[in-house]
């Protein structure tokens, strides 16, 4: 089934969040209007009954009711909504007067008399509203008379009859407008995304430089925007990393190749004497030596660039694995008379085999480059919340302008040089790689004709 559109569900979302509280606000204005009109009706009854009250309490008694009630007809005469009715509590209930055309007998049974002002709501044989107030009142004679007021609230229902009516009447026109609203504001409101579609049909992996302008976005939509600015970014970088790699890699490949062909090609173009065979193999091994430690160290960074290398990480000694790396590296040291040392220790948490290897190629990079009879020194301490472990040289030193990419692949100081001495451009790579996943890093610090310092920060 087809999924609706963002637009669709926000539009309807809101079209019925509108309705809902259109409809709440209707049925709340028509209670605030039917409480008013009850508060206004009950007021006007209880204003009629203080009068009455005041009329009978001027000298009437039971017969003079009866024989001139005009005082009393003043009051109900010239409104046709009141009904007036006056019955004696003598038990035959004899009606006293009677004022309107409305049958209230029927209340005298199911309306009890009591002292304090009572409210009744009924409606008649025509199905009318009708509001009756009661309540004993004592004459000036000392009799008590029941006095039944009615009020007609037909006016009221008719009132609220109409309210209905132009609700029912204008509630659809309200909806639909309501509706086409919200589908407005919405459509207003998701425009910017377009954008964001518009960008991402550009984007290819020949062209990531297209990227979302965030000046006149949102904030929600800015900050996304900014995000997918800046995964582009990264993209793109790591695109051109791979492409520079993907160059570098083809480049350092051919040479051995080309010499292998080249080597392979000129010697069997004529027949040879074994020792030329056997020195042609001979250079061909260690061109092929070379390839399968490329091929070697590029698995190696292979498996170090993957997150899941950290689950193997354990408490590692950093003085103990230094001191094995420089066992290994004694007998090198020993041929051009340099002398190690290693001072301070401290605990990381690591992979231990990957942290020997970084320290084997730093520590074979000082010996290569260090003078016969110098003295290379390995320190751990501890640097903040930091742990790090440095190896400085004397030698030659590093110009300024290669430091930044001494750790980039395939980089080389000395590219001659270091293809003569059996290099692949990949040591201080895989060093940077391996404290990448150790979520630390790699630093140099060099002085042309004074010393060299490498160093490995390990978080704490």
């Amino acid at each position: 089934m087809r999924t609706s559109s963002l637009s669709m569900r926000l539009g309807l979302t809101v079209s019925l969040m509108g309705a809902g509280l259109v409809l709440l606000l209707a049925t709340l204005a028509y209670l605030a209007l039917t409480h008013e009109l009850e508060k206004l009706a009950r007021k006007g009854l209880e204003s009629k009954m203080e009068q009455i009250q005041h009329s009978l309490a001027q000298g009437l008694d039971a017969h003079a009711i009866r024989a001139r009630p005009h005082s009393l007809m003043d009051l109900v005469i010239g409104h046709d909504n009141f009904y007036l009715t006056i019955v004696g509590t003598a038990p035959d209930e004899t009606v006293l007067l009677s004022i309107g055309a409305k049958p209230q007998k029927p209340l005298l049974t199911g309306f009890s008399p009591r002292e304090t002002l009572g409210y009744l709501n009924w409606a008649d044989s025509n199905g009318n509203g009708v509001l009756s107030a009661s309540s004993l009142m004592r004459l000036a004679s000392g009799e008590r008379v029941r006095v039944l007021l009615s009020l007609d609230r037909r006016d009221d229902q008719a009132l609220l009859s109409a309210y209905l009516r132009a609700t029912v009447i204008a509630l659809p026109m309200l909806l639909i407008l309501i509706g086409m609203g919200a589908w407005w504001l919405v459509q207003r409101g998701l425009a910017p995304l377009k954008q964001f579609s518009h960008v991402a049909a550009k984007v290819t992996t020949q062209d990531l430089t297209h990227r979302l302008s965030v000046g006149n976005l949102p904030q929600e939509l800015g900050e996304l925007a900014q995000g997918f600015n800046v995964m582009l970014d990264r993209l793109d970088a790591g695109v051109q990393q791979l492409s520079q790699f993907s160059d570098d890699l083809a480049h350092e490949l051919r040479a051995p190749l080309t010499n292998l062909m080249g080597k392979a090609q000129v010697t069997l173009s004529r027949q040879r004497p074994p020792e030329a065979y056997k020195a042609v193999l001979e250079s061909n091994t260690e061109e092929l030596e070379r390839l399968g430690r490329i091929v070697s160290d590029m698995l190696f960074l292979a498996q170090v660039s993957h997150p899941a290398a950290r689950a193997s990480f354990i408490a590692v000694s950093l003085a103990d694995e230094a001191h094995r790396v420089m066992e290994l590296f004694a007998l090198s040291a020993e041929d051009k008379q340099l002398t190690l040392t290693l001072n301070g220790d401290a605990q990381v948490q690591g992979d231990r085999l990957m942290i020997q290897r970084a320290l084997s190629n730093l520590l074979s990079n000082a010996i290569r480059h260090t003078p016969a009879g110098s003295h290379i020194s390995l320190l751990v301490e501890a640097c903040g919340d930091n742990v790090s472990v440095s190896v400085s040289n004397p030698g030659p030193g590093i110009e300024v302008q290669h430091l930044p990419h001494l750790f980039e692949r395939f980089y080389r100081v000395d590219s001659s040089r270091a293809r003569t001495e059996g290099g692949t451009g990949l040591g201080l790579a895989i060093v940077r790689s391996i404290m990448t996943l150790h979520q630390g890093q790699a630093e140099v610090r060099s002085l042309p004709g004074g010393f060299t310092l490498f160093r490995l920060v390990f978080p704490g």
